[in-house]
């Protein structure tokens, strides 16, 4: 999304489908498009029912939303930047899941740190990492995801990028799933057999 437009984004699947949450002007903020979010959770459809999710670069949410709306249990959102932070707890407020959701207002680097460190007996099954493009910020927080301990054994992660930027998968981790969208790589990862 462009800087300067505001708008909405609408919910594709699940409980939720059709429900319309705010997009607000932030730089960078591009949320996932309805096409890619389709091939996605149809990738996803074994994985989300009572799914533990973290929406690591959320700005909108739209990621993790459409994980709730479709079954998934629960959400951590990290997102630093306050306008597009505030427009998701209003999100979470209007469609009543408070209660399966959790917002931190902090960096991804410091997210991952505190869900490792404050909460060890933690895990989760589903990652989202769909950072601003071309900001170098993708590659560092996948490494720091995979080494954090905070994933599942059988967890997969979703990755989103320009296709300009190059993803080094870490080690120990393959690419089940991937595809380009225009001007979008998106795929999955899982830990290698």
């Amino acid at each position: 999304m462009a800087r300067g437009n505001s708008g909405q984004l609408r919910i594709i699947g699940g409980q939720w489908r059709g429900r319309k949450v705010p997009v607000p002007t932030a730089e960078g903020l591009r949320p996932t498009g309805d096409r890619i979010r389709e091939t996605l959770f149809n990738w996803l459809a074994a994985q989300i029912p009572d799914a533990h999710c973290l929406d690591l670069f959320a700005g909108t949410g739209a990621l993790g939303l459409e994980a709730l709306s479709r079954g998934a249990a629960h959400c951590a959102f990290v997102e630093i930047a306050s306008r597009p932070a505030a427009a998701l707890e209003g999100s979470i407020r209007t469609l009543n899941a408070e209660s399966r959701c959790e917002i931190l207002r902090c960096s991804a680097e410091e997210a991952l740190n505190r869900l490792r460190n404050d909460t060890p007996d933690r895990s989760f099954h589903v990652a989202f990492l769909d950072p601003p493009f071309e900001k170098e910020l993708l590659s560092p927080a996948l490494e720091q995801l995979c080494d954090s301990g905070i994933l599942t054994h059988d967890a997969v992660i979703y990755v989103e990028c320009s296709m300009r930027e190059t993803l080094a998968v870490p080690s120990g981790w393959t690419e089940r799933r991937q595809k380009r969208s225009g001007e979008v790589a998106y795929g999955l990862l899982e830990r290698s057999a």
